[in-house]
């Protein structure tokens, strides 16, 4: 006998000794509940949500009231606006009020037409995600004030903002500046997350983000001693501005 089956008899021998095991030790269980063992995997008639949960869902102006409350229990902010004039207003008013110097944005096409660089306060810089050659962008996503995202999805009823990552959308743009302001246009606001993830499997494997963040608030940690600390693991203030 080669060595080569030798391995694969000594293999086999240990496979069935752990079996062994592993019936002896599920065999006492039943024997201490006092009821026969259950070798067959149970029925499982329905699968995912009910009928009634697939079909629930807000009207709108419920969708924004519901979505903005539900995120302020979390500890965020959100600010209905009518157009995205108002948002570049409103993350300019912002940025003069917090002193904000740095500023990074992602690469998308909505951004470059907010014309942020021409409102912020003079000295405040915006750099613009992946943009430039040679920078390291998780370092000057780490120094930035504030961090500016379009929101890809919004839950009302999670108080939730999903935002996907690529080449262009930085997942470091929403998770280290201090403050993160995401743009949820009205449209892209979903009563249900069940409403948001079937795109992600009508998508494919092969199309699916490099990442996909489900952001419920501001960071928050209770690891040490169960003690809340608010923007350990990224901002600790998170505006959702619900446009339109």
């Amino acid at each position: 006998m080669g060595k080569a089956e030798e391995h694969r008899e000594w293999l086999k021998k240990m496979e069935t000794a752990s079996r062994a095991k592993q019936e002896a030790f599920m065999n006492g269980i039943a024997a201490k509940l006092r009821r026969p063992r259950v070798t067959e995997a149970p029925a499982h008639p329905f699968r995912g949500a009910p009928a009634f949960w697939n079909e629930f869902e807000w009207p709108l102006e419920e969708r924004v009231e519901r979505f903005s409350e539900n995120f302020r229990l979390v500890g965020g902010y959100a600010v209905r606006l009518p157009d995205m004039g108002a948002v570049r207003g409103f993350i300019a008013e912002k940025a003069e009020e917090m002193r904000a110097k740095y500023v990074i944005r992602q690469n998308v096409p909505e951004l470059d037409a907010l014309g942020l660089d021409e409102a912020l306060p003079p000295g405040a810089q915006v750099s613009v995600w992946n943009r430039d050659i040679g920078v390291d962008w998780k370092a000057r996503a780490a120094e930035a004030d504030f961090g500016v995202v379009v929101a890809d999805y919004a839950a009302a009823y999670t108080g939730s903002i999903t935002v996907l990552s690529s080449k262009d959308k930085g997942r470091s743009v929403s998770l280290l500046p201090t403050v993160l302001m995401a743009i949820i246009p009205i449209g892209r606001l979903k009563t249900r997350l069940g409403e948001i993830l079937p795109d992600f499997d009508a998508a494919g494997r092969e199309n699916l983000p490099a990442g996909i963040h489900f952001i419920s608030g501001p960071s928050r940690s209770a690891d040490i001693e169960n003690d809340l600390t608010i923007g350990v693991h990224g901002p600790g203030i998170v505006y959702a501005l619900v446009v339109g």
